[in-house]
């Protein structure tokens, strides 16, 4: 476990190429793997690794996260010294952006206990060995380290998330976006390790910028003030910024190798519980290699396939890989393939919805549950 190191989770990341299911809510509270959400990835490295004093940063449309962590309990955060924090953008009446946020909420970064911090994105799919880097980091006697992996999918997965350039002592020369161009890179993995005196000397100079730029940016225009150094990460990793993206790596949950990597490798994957009864299977119904969450009632066919809780699939229904949130239900007789249902969605009866793997088909939340 390692010590003198509090969490901070930024939650201000970039929604343009996911806004169908982010209309109501941010990415870190997108559903995931059935009973999941994105940020219990990022929230779960933290709490495995011995972190328990954890601020979480947020723009407007929060109430869905704050209805998911609450007061941090699945993940042993619900305590009289340390513990959860979350802070809202919108409180202050005007839309900002990260840095700006971090210094209107300084007093909790100065009155913290711990003298380093870990600063993360939350849409960053992962299970990693915290302490791990923490040693690394220590060790390698750096001002910031940043986690990244290196990948040979590049031309086609983590298209837009920022990319290191790195020399042979780890020392980050630079960076770029990944534009799909070439197969190796190293995705930056949005992970940083400092000691808090540097996280509150980047806030200043980002303010003495005048240009207000985003703390990653700001981190990455001091690379020759600094020592910054990167990280590899080995392990399985995703980056939920885009449909597509999610698409594939929801779909890459029925994988029981990724899932067991996923879920377990590295310390147990927690989220927020809810006392529900079974899924029931009724007679007739033909279930495939899918990923089911409890209190669904299916009597059709499902094949490749995830359902939230509470999903109704009813006779003579067709679903074949899709991705069906919460409270949902598809009337008889329906085929939908390639599908994004988001919550409360209604199919009607003999209705037949088809998308394809590279752009699966979204249909967005019903009603006005902002959950």
């Amino acid at each position: 476990m390692i010590r003198d190191y509090m969490g901070i989770i930024n939650v201000c990341e970039n929604e343009s190429d996911i806004r169908s299911l982010t209309t109501n809510r941010p990415i870190a509270s997108i559903p995931f793997a059935a009973r999941y959400r994105v940020i219990d990835f990022i929230l779960s490295n933290m709490v495995n690794a011995g972190i328990r004093n954890v601020g979480i940063f947020m723009e407007s449309k929060s109430r869905s996260l704050v209805d998911h962590v609450g007061t941090g309990k699945p993940w042993d955060l619900n305590r009289k010294i340390d513990g959860l924090y979350m802070f809202h953008q919108s409180l202050t009446g005007i839309m900002t952006n990260d840095s700006k946020m971090f210094r209107n909420n300084m007093e909790y970064i100065y009155k913290s206990r711990s003298e380093n911090v870990i600063l993360a994105s939350s849409y960053m799919i992962n299970n990693m060995n915290l302490e791990d880097a923490v040693k690394y980091s220590e060790q390698s006697g750096a001002d910031i380290t940043v986690i990244y992996k290196p990948v040979s999918n590049a031309d086609k997965d983590f298209m837009n998330c920022t990319t290191l350039n790195i020399d042979e002592n780890s020392k980050i020369t630079g960076v770029s976006k990944n534009i799909g161009i070439a197969k190796k890179a190293n995705i930056c993995a949005e992970i940083f390790i400092m000691k808090k005196e540097i996280l509150i000397d980047l806030l200043y100079r980002n303010l003495q910028s005048g240009s207000d730029p985003t703390f990653n940016t700001t981190i990455y225009n001091n690379i020759k003030r600094y020592n910054i150094v990167g990280y590899a990460f080995d392990g399985y990793m995703a980056c939920i910024n885009s449909i597509h993206a999610y698409y594939k790596a929801s779909m890459e949950m029925l994988n029981s190798k990724i899932t067991n990597e996923l879920f377990f490798k590295n310390g147990n994957i927690y989220t927020k519980i809810k006392d529900e009864p079974p899924t029931r299977y009724m007679k007739g119904s033909n279930v495939t290699n899918c990923l089911i969450a409890d209190g669904c009632i299916i009597e059709g066919t499902v094949c490749d396939s995830l359902l939230s809780r509470y999903v109704k699939i009813e006779k003579g229904a067709e679903v074949k890989n899709c991705i069906i949130l919460q409270n949902c239900r598809i009337g008889a007789g329906a085929k939908l393939s390639n599908v994004i249902l988001d919550k409360n969605g209604i199919i009607d009866k003999n209705m037949e919805l088809k998308g394809s793997t590279e752009f699966p088909l979204v249909i967005e939340k019903r009603g006005l549950v902002n959950i």
